[in-house]
This record gives C-alpha cells, structure tokens and sequence, in this order.
C-alpha cells in the first residue's frame, strides 16, 4: 500500500521527545490508512529497528498511543490498532 505519510525524520519536527515524534509518525499511519483497526502493530523491537531508536523510546512511544486511544495492548498476545468506533472521545 502506497502511503502519503513522510518518512520519519526526528530533525524534521523541530525540538521535541522522540517518543513523542515516534507516536505522531505511527498515530499518522494510522489516520492515513497504513496501519489498519484491528491490525497488530509490529513487536517493540521491530519498531526500535525501523525507527531506529531504543527499545525505551519504543515503550514510550506505544504508551502514549495507549494513552491517545489509538491502540490497545493485550498481555502475551500484542499491541493492536484500535478501531474509530472504540477510540476515546477526546
């Protein structure tokens, strides 16, 4: 699938967390249809790799999409794409 989302650039963003740069760049692939609900989000090591950051900026970065309410993780099964419908009210 073709995508219109940027490929992540942490200079791009100007001064702020990584994590938080990670999270918006994942939170944007879900928006534009990359990562679809109901989707398993790769393993936290994966995601370190592609985005090439550490494991910790990793957690962080799925934690605040915890937070945000666009994924939902489940213990020993993994991190999964929530749909619209489930998301919290912001």
């Amino acid at each position: 699938m073709s995508s219109n989302v940027p490929a992540f650039d942490p200079e791009a963003a100007g001064p702020s967390y990584v994590y938080v740069q990670v999270a918006d760049h994942i939170a944007a692939r879900i928006a534009a249809g990359e990562l679809a609900p109901g989707a398993r989000l790769p393993g936290e090591r994966d995601l370190a790799e592609e985005y090439g950051v550490a494991l910790g900026t990793i957690r962080r970065a799925v934690q605040e999409l915890r937070d945000r309410g666009l994924v939902v993780t489940l213990p020993a099964k993994g991190t999964y794409i929530t749909r619209p419908e489930d998301r919290l009210a912001e």
